[in-house]
């Protein structure tokens, strides 16, 4: 059996839908089904087509994790995508207790048993740093969801001398594709933009800040399928690669997922309007309540990624958005 918390989400679903390509149909998908004031619309319709063989509610879940109540012998890997990522919720009780105090009982599971554990951090670490590479003095969160994530990857940090099994953190960076449309303002540029073009025909974007021009402000946009790809071979579920394959090698890291390319939201929208046809560009004030709160640049270094093991190529922003809107209904 695999796991996969927040496997009704964007990133989560489009793990299962990507593990099931592979073959793997004996998914337990763990999830909170609760409306939440930051979605649009339900998860649940991101799971059509996939295939599973359960669903645990998330409070059900981490009850059965604390009271020895899962089949550990049977799980073949944990993919840990199950966190609150709305970066502008202010409630530090509610973000440590979901993105820290889950992954610790999580974590702590699945070391006892050996069980490969793969987790989603994210960029949000390194706040307004420059610089991304993983280490202590490029991180400097601007929220409280960046500091749930930090607090939790220096807690594997201090465990790491003792851990035997596969543990790797994935710094997710700034992920866009198919099933993201219940996210609300959560949801990446990509989606923003279309839903822009397709029912005005401009597309809205901030004007110069940070010290960018009008439009060049720089990220790094990364396929959700690249995400999975990673996550499933660090877990040893790609075929004939990853660090399970034989029982041997198993990886403790903590590294950047993005593609270490950054590029504009200008070229965002000419990736799109490559597939949706074109539209004019308009230039917005910067909104007041993301200052000291938004990342103007960001861009992955990814030799700890390539380092530990995973030297697949990344999708081009191009080839990502044609995927993208290939896989799902017009919106």
């Amino acid at each position: 059996m695999i796991i996969i918390t927040g496997g009704a989400g964007f990133i989560g679903s489009n793990l299962v839908h990507e593990v099931n390509r592979i073959g793997e149909t004996d998914i337990l998908v763990v999830d909170d089904l609760a409306p939440a004031a930051n979605e649009s619309g339900p998860k649940f319709l991101n799971l059509w087509g996939a295939t599973f063989s359960d669903y645990m509610d998330k409070r059900e879940f981490r009850d059965a994790v604390n009271n020895g109540r899962l089949p550990a012998g049977k799980i073949r890997a944990i993919l840990h995508q199950g966190a609150c990522s709305n970066t502008l919720e202010d409630d530090g009780h509610f973000m440590m207790d979901n993105n820290h105090t889950f992954s610790k009982e999580l974590l702590h599971f699945a070391l006892k048993h050996h069980i490969p554990f793969i987790y989603a951090s994210t960029a949000a670490v390194y706040g307004l740093s420059e610089t991304f590479k993983e280490v202590p003095e490029n991180e400097r969160p601007l929220n409280v969801y960046g500091f749930s994530k930090l607090t939790f990857d220096n807690y594997v940090r201090r465990l790491m001398p003792s851990i035997e099994s596969t543990v790797v953190g994935l710094r997710y960076f700034n992920v866009y594709g198919p099933r993201e449309q219940h996210k609300g303002r959560m949801a990446s540029v990509i989606h923003h933009f279309t839903k822009q073009l397709k029912q005005t025909g401009a597309i809205r974007m901030f004007e110069g800040s940070g010290g960018y021009a009008n439009g060049e402000q720089r990220r790094d946009f990364v396929f959700v399928r690249d995400l999975a790809r990673i996550n499933m071979h660090f877990a040893g579920l790609l075929p004939d690669h990853g660090p399970q394959k034989g029982g041997t090698n198993p990886v403790q890291a903590i590294v950047n997922a993005g593609t270490g390319q950054s590029r504009t939201f200008k070229d965002v929208a000419n990736a799109l309007m490559l597939v949706h046809g074109q539209g004019t560009i308009e230039y917005i004030p910067f909104p007041g309540d993301l200052k000291n709160r938004y990342q103007h640049f960001t861009e992955a270094e990814v030799s700890g990624l390539r380092a530990a093991g995973f030297t697949t190529p990344f999708t081009s922003l191009e080839e990502g958005v044609r995927q993208t809107f290939a896989e799902q209904p017009a919106e």
